[in-house]
């Protein structure tokens, strides 16, 4: 196991312990939360050697890896992306209507082939070898392993996209620099994370299923997520709500809760959870930010 000695954004070395969650995907063991005493963020810590993290992903119920439609939780993923996808699209085309784009955590591929399909150019990375052989087999698109992104070149990308990816990088300062390394002047950096200040991950607590351990790493506030790019010269510009999310992560953290899909009860807690979104604006169960340098 691998001991944070200091919190990944301010470098404070005082931390306390925040909640202990266990693995429900692969290995059922339990991993610890801590909190930094300075500026709040949330880790997981300790966690695995990152050399030994890819095990952790090795399941059929690891959707963005095994694409399974498995289950009516998965199904109702499935079904729910393909509208996602085209506002994924609607929503950089607002900004650009075409260019280079890199897909950081492209998974199996379906979002960065709905952008070559509108003529992108499109480039994706995907650590886990199964993912990326489905990405290229399915798609024939341009996905390299991990290794290859520093051998990108600088200031390449009109847009720079991460959805739900940011919160599993071993080394969260480096990808952040790299980044901006690989960004165009006037470009584009759309992060999508989970929000642990929501409703849903308040009512679920240590089930909340967007913790995730230990695979996701960091559980991320909007307050930390423009602390970690102001650090590094960037801005957070616009921030946007995953509204299906509040739904899906609820149905999940149900099943964690209590072993059954409990579809009433999860889409109450999905409901509330959007509608206390709307008052605050920052506290949906996971939001877009849009990043400029």
């Amino acid at each position: 196991m691998e001991k944070l000695e200091q919190c990944p954004i301010c470098n404070s070395i005082r931390s306390m312990h925040f909640m202990a969650c266990i693995d429900h995907t692969v290995s059922r063991e339990t991993f610890n939360i801590v909190e930094c005493e300075s500026c709040g963020f949330k880790y997981t810590n300790p966690r695995p050697e990152t050399q030994d993290l890819g095990r952790y992903y090795k399941s059929e119920d690891y959707v963005s890896h095994s694409n399974t439609k498995k289950g009516f939780i998965n199904s109702t993923y499935q079904s729910v992306r393909k509208y996602t996808l085209l506002k994924k699209l609607q929503l950089i085309s607002k900004y650009y209507k075409t260019g280079k784009i890199l897909d950081i955590g492209c998974g199996t591929g379906e979002f960065l082939n709905t952008m070559k399909s509108a003529k992108w150019d499109s480039t994706g990375i995907e650590p886990d070898s199964d993912a990326r052989n489905m990405a290229i087999k399915n798609y024939s698109l341009n996905v390299l392993p991990e290794s290859e992104l520093s051998s990108l070149l600088d200031e390449s990308f009109d847009v720079i996209t991460m959805w739900h990816v940011l919160e599993h990088v071993p080394r969260l300062n480096e990808r952040v620099q790299e980044l901006k390394r690989l960004l165009k002047p006037n470009g584009l950096i759309i992060i999508a994370v989970p929000n642990c200040n929501s409703l849903d991950a308040k009512i679920y607590k240590e089930h909340w299923a967007a913790y995730d351990v230990p695979r996701h790493l960091y559980h991320f506030t909007p307050n930390d997520i423009d602390s970690l790019f102001k650090k590094y010269g960037m801005k957070v510009f616009r921030i946007l709500p995953m509204i299906f999310d509040s739904f899906y992560v609820s149905m999940l953290s149900e099943k964690i809760k209590t072993g059954k899909t409990n579809i009433i009860r999860s889409t109450w807690n999905g409901l509330r959870s959007n509608l206390a979104a709307l008052k605050t604006g920052k506290t949906s169960s996971s939001q877009i930010y849009l990043i400029r340098k």
